[in-house]
């Protein structure tokens, strides 16, 4: 069975063959299995942000090969690209990217916009991952009226109302205070407990102790990657 992520010597070079060359990606070679939790850990400029632009095809390699589930996403075409990313995995923030013009259903419905779903099975899913994360009686209100928690909480009921088998979070406790962070990190094991392969990218190691698998880059290689304990909330 094909691993459910693979990268095979994969580069990501900006500017190159120019004196300003930088490689964000170095040769990096990596898997992952269908229901792993992996902390990518790094501090800025190690290489960690673009490996998530990667992962999640929101970026191609310049070399190397990047298979998911088995497919060769250097061969998929822009539209192919924004199927995988729309249907395949659910991206989480650090800024919440909310549109606030729109409530909190129409914001968790977009993806479901994207996929085709029709209007009542699309409320029917969005409501379900509002009720998720807490936030089922507060449909109708605006991003504006509510604290960061709780419009980081609409975006992961947004990430996850496609119920795509991956989930990126990018610092996703970046913006929150200590106690509303460890509500994030949780609900991240809770998906993880029921099968949703997770991909964490942080900076901090208290973050990452949270994951089963931790992956260290620096200056874009893999210096560390060894499985943990795990106490889990």
């Amino acid at each position: 069975m094909a691993k459910l992520v693979e990268l095979k010597d994969v580069f990501k070079i900006y500017g190159e063959g120019l004196e300003s060359e930088v490689r964000a990606l170095d040769g990096v070679s990596l898997s992952i299995d269908r229901g792993e939790f992996v902390a990518v850990v790094g501090q800025s400029g190690s290489g960690k942000s673009t490996m998530m632009n990667v992962l999640g095809c929101l970026d191609i390699p310049t070399r190397g090969d990047y298979l998911l589930d088995g497919t060769d996403v250097r061969e998929l075409t822009d539209k192919e690209l924004s199927q995988i990313r729309n249907k395949e995995i659910g991206f989480i923030f650090q800024q919440y990217n909310l549109i606030q013009t729109l409530t909190v259903l129409e914001n968790v419905e977009l993806p479901l916009i994207y996929q085709g779903i029709g209007a009542d099975d699309r409320y029917d899913l969005a409501l379900e991952a509002l009720e998720r994360v807490g936030l089922s009686k507060r449909i109708k209100h605006k991003p504006t009226e509510m604290s960061g928690g709780q419009q980081q909480r609409v975006a992961i009921a947004r990430a996850i109302a496609t119920k795509p088998p991956i989930i990126m979070a990018d610092e996703p406790t970046g913006a929150l205070d200590s106690r509303t962070g460890h509500e994030v990190l949780e609900f991240l094991q809770q998906l993880n407990r029921e099968g949703t392969t997770v991909i964490l990218i942080t900076h901090d190691n208290g973050i990452a102790a949270t994951a089963r698998r931790v992956i260290r880059l620096t200056d874009g290689k893999i210096v560390e990657d060894r499985e943990q304990e795990v106490d889990w909330f």
